[in-house]
């Protein structure tokens, strides 16, 4: 209510208490212009009535939420069921326009703010995470291989003779598709082993650039965050590199922004050469559903032809889940979430090695990966073929996700591309691993059941050594921990055995 509406509740209720109630409103309303003024995401999260007055606030300046609103054209922001709309907050209109997807849209003033001031909000906690000098970005309504795609649609017409795009090799198949979609060649650089770790191969990089020609490569796509034992290419060599030769430089940032380490090389790399654009998750970086995006850069000019690029208005789902997390966290909740993910993977990788010591593996030396380990299946691999992909299976049904069971000599046909050792980054990795990563958002309750569960699972699969399919053993699990699905797990384990032996 306004002030107005204030003054003639005084003659139903006490002025003393109606003044009281629009001081109590005033408060939400302080938060929400000092938001509209300095565009920064606040310190201190919001709470939900605050978020909730704001969000309604901006809906009903929407033509959709218009009192006789009289819509005659083909898009009017009619929604036939009121369950979706309410899913929405009533933001019916998305974003942009046909143009230009960081553009105004005259029907949607309030989704039009609502876009703006997730991107400068956006923009802030990259800043905050590392990146100090990015100049734009914004949330597009796509994942990150969709994303890449639309960077080198861009530079295309920036550079026409372009054929190529150098790759130093990751094995991760959207972003691969990416190029693919976009209608360029990956050139693949095979990584080098440096220890442990897989690194970029820089003269093979440059090598490439003067055997194909500079106004032949369309763009270096780097990479930061990645699955151990590779670990993030080598972001500020890369940047001289482009820099030297005049090309661009598109990095995948997939979930890097939650890594002071992964920020901090796209800092320098900009600092020192060439880095046009980086492209992150929301998903991963910000815990909200998949499905969108930030693309940013230091030249603002080229961010805003990424954005013109996009056809036609956009979903305004990713924006609005982003912009709520980033009001419900401030930038000390999100702070507080990347100290605690640093204080995870020092966990994480401190219990991984106890327990890889007790079954004669070991965690392997990748220091320059601060996110994902790798522990060795030595053990494991020379015994039997399937025990590796068996350990895979167990753990799957028992419900950990996200770790990843590599075995040796994979082979994976991506796009008409076949890649040998695929998941393992290069063609010929020494040993058999699994992963484990310390994302946003891990607990230490999550660390402790990974432990145990993988404990069983090894102690299972080593009574098995000269079985091939028989997964038995299993019975001395621990029923009382996943009742539920242990009968099924048996069942489940040789079928899905078989699947990964027929698809390796």
């Amino acid at each position: 209510m306004n002030r107005e509406s204030f003054a003639a509740g005084e003659r139903l209720v006490s002025p003393a208490y109606m003044r009281q109630g629009c001081e109590a409103r005033r408060s939400h309303e302080h938060l929400i212009r000092l938001l509209l003024e300095k565009g920064k995401c606040p310190e201190d999260g919001w709470d939900e009535s605050t978020l909730e007055l704001f969000l309604h606030e901006l809906a009903i300046m929407d033509s959709n939420n218009f009192l006789g609103n009289c819509g005659v054209g083909e898009r009017e922001g009619r929604v036939a069921s009121a369950l979706v709309a309410r899913r929405h907050y009533r933001f019916i209109h998305g974003i942009g326009r046909s143009g230009d997807i960081s553009a105004v849209q005259p029907k949607a003033a309030g989704s039009s703010l609502l876009n703006k001031i997730t991107n400068s909000l956006v923009l802030d906690i990259i800043k905050l995470a590392g990146v100090h000098t990015v100049t734009n970005c914004f949330v597009v309504p796509m994942a990150t291989g969709m994303s890449l795609t639309l960077c080198f649609l861009t530079l295309r017409h920036k550079r026409p003779k372009a054929k190529y795009i150098i790759w130093p090799r990751i094995d991760q198949k959207s972003c691969f598709k990416s190029m693919i979609t976009a209608g360029f060649e990956p050139v693949v650089i095979e990584n080098v082993l440096e220890g442990d770790e897989l690194r970029t191969d820089l003269k093979a990089v440059e090598a490439k650039v003067q055997e194909l020609g500079p106004d032949y490569v369309l763009c270096v796509h780097s990479t930061t965050s990645c699955f151990a034992p590779r670990v993030p290419d080598r972001l500020e060599e890369l940047a001289v590199i482009c820099a030297n030769y005049g090309i661009p430089h598109i990095v995948n940032n997939a979930y890097g922004v939650q890594s002071s380490k992964c920020m901090h090389l796209i800092q320098q790399g900009a600092r020192v050469g060439r880095i046009d654009a980086f492209v992150q998750s929301l998903d991963k970086n910000f815990m909200v559903p998949v499905g969108g995006a930030i693309i940013a850069g230091f030249n603002d000019s080229f961010i805003q032809e990424i954005s013109k690029m996009y056809p036609g208005r956009a979903s305004a789902s990713p924006t609005l889940d982003v912009l709520i997390t980033l009001l419900s966290l401030g930038s000390n909740g999100y702070k507080k979430l990347l100290k605690e993910r640093k204080e995870m993977f020092s966990y994480l990788s401190n219990q991984l090695k106890k327990l890889s010591e007790a079954y004669n593996e070991r965690v392997l030396h990748t220091p320059h990966n601060p996110i994902s380990l790798a522990m060795t299946l030595k053990t494991l691999d020379k015994h039997y073929d399937k025990a590796v992909t068996q350990l895979g299976s167990m753990l799957f049904t028992r419900q950990v996700s996200g770790a990843r069971v590599v075995p040796l000599g994979s082979l994976q046909t991506v796009s008409g591309y076949t890649f040998r050792g695929f998941m393992s980054h290069t063609n010929n990795y020494p040993c058999a691993y699994l992963n484990a990563a310390s994302a946003i958002g891990m607990k230490t309750q999550d660390v402790d059941l990974f432990i145990k569960r993988l404990d069983k699972c090894l102690k299972t699969v080593g009574k098995e050594q000269n079985k091939e399919s028989d997964v038995s053993g299993v019975d001395n699990y621990d029923k009382t921990e996943d009742v539920d699905i242990e009968e099924m797990a048996l069942k489940i384990d040789n079928v899905l055995l078989g699947t990964c032996q027929d698809s390796s």
